[in-house]
């Protein structure tokens, strides 16, 4: 896959990224703040985390698919050196764990900043708290004892950490045995986690896929099947595309696939859980991949693929840091604001924290995680 592909594929992560920023601002801070019609505009955004998924899926199969040093699709076309399970390993680290860091130090701050205390007023000990947070430091799901919020978050300092644990699964997953698939074994496993996704969704008391955040059994598993059907999916996605080769498309394949996707992802609830179930594995099991196929095939230049540039490399830091912001938004909107209800527009609040947000993912991109994953591929 040339440059720009991959431009395009890392331009959408970062617009779904915006989305599930946009998502926990309207949705998670409803139950605090009667919030102006129309509500929930952006109430399927939560789904940018499976759309991560599958895109992870295709990128790892199309980048390393042909690398490795112990399956015979190894070609030696690549030009570079053949890939073990150790290298692949350290890759994901040096990617992946610079940002977990600094996503549960900013969890941290912004829980001191609340007062160490959890949703329902009890103080926190600071033994509890640094034992939560170097749990956090590994991607280690919290245990009830260790929850500081008290909301069964399983990584209560920074609540979105739960798909990157699940992301480190995929990628472990992917490392022992996905590569080894051949491709009509991994057509089956993808049959399977198309199968058990939608048992799940159509099954489950709450309906829908919006799973995964919680150590409650139930979520913890939902959140295991998302990430056990999409990442699979998009790796038999690379595949076939290296197969078929399709030939590229020029225009703005960009912008069409950016409005498809915040157009799927900002769809409203429609009302009823059943409805609402069934939209979900329409965009999980067909629009998603669909959205990628097309932007796969695009090409950008010039300023457009500078700026796409900058937006991929923006997506993991905001996804990563964003959180924080909005545990101080929450506890904002819910003890300060009412008060001044009837003198302050609703917005100010909102456009604040989407703000701060993109503004510290910024910081931590350009200061930190960019300049130490250099430092780190280096040795």
């Amino acid at each position: 896959m040339s440059k720009p592909r991959y431009d395009i594929l890392d331009g959408l992560r970062g617009v779904a990224a915006l989305m599930v920023l946009l998502y926990h601002i309207f949705n998670d801070a409803k139950s605090f703040f009667v919030w102006p019609e129309p509500v929930g505009e952006f109430y399927h955004s939560f789904l940018g985390v499976d759309f991560f998924f599958i895109l992870s899926g295709f990128v790892m199969g199309y980048a390393y698919d042909l690398r490795w040093k112990d399956t015979p699709r190894l070609s030696s076309s690549e030009g570079k050196e053949p890939l073990t399970l150790m290298g692949f390993i350290k890759r994901r680290l040096i990617r992946l764990h610079p940002m977990v860091v600094m996503g549960v130090l900013v969890g941290v701050v912004a829980y001191l900043i609340q007062g160490s205390i959890r949703w329902d007023g009890t103080e926190v000990s600071f033994q509890t708290l640094l034992l939560s947070a170097l749990l956090a430091l590994f991607l280690i799901p919290a245990p009830a004892s260790l929850d500081v919020r008290g909301y069964t978050e399983s990584f209560p300092l920074n609540g979105p950490h739960w798909s990157l644990f699940f992301e480190y699964v995929g990628s472990l997953l992917y490392g022992l045995v996905l590569h080894r698939l051949p491709t009509k074994w991994l057509r089956v496993w993808v049959a399977c986690g198309i199968l058990s996704i939608s048992a799940f969704a159509l099954l489950n008391e709450g309906g829908g896929v919006a799973y995964g955040w919680s150590s409650e059994p139930e979520n913890f598993v939902g959140g295991a099947l998302r990430m056990l059907y999409a990442y699979p999916m998009g790796l038999l996605m690379a595949r076939m595309f290296r197969q078929r080769s399709p030939k590229p498309l020029r225009g703005h394949v960009f912008l069409l696939s950016s409005m498809a996707l915040v157009a799927l992802l900002g769809m409203p609830s429609l009302g009823y859980k059943d409805a609402n179930t069934i939209y979900q594995l329409v965009c999980l099991l067909s629009l998603f991949p669909a959205i990628i196929w097309y932007a796969a095939r695009g090409t950008v230049s010039g300023w457009h693929q500078r700026a796409v540039s900058f937006l991929g490399r923006l997506s993991y830091p905001l996804y990563a840091v964003h959180y924080p912001v909005i545990y101080l938004y929450i506890t904002w909107v819910g003890r300060d604001l009412h008060p001044y209800q009837d003198y302050m527009h609703p917005w100010l609040p909102a456009l604040t924290a989407f703000a701060a947000s993109i503004l510290i993912a910024t910081l931590c991109l350009l200061l930190y995680d960019e300049p130490l994953r250099r430092k780190l591929s280096g040795k």
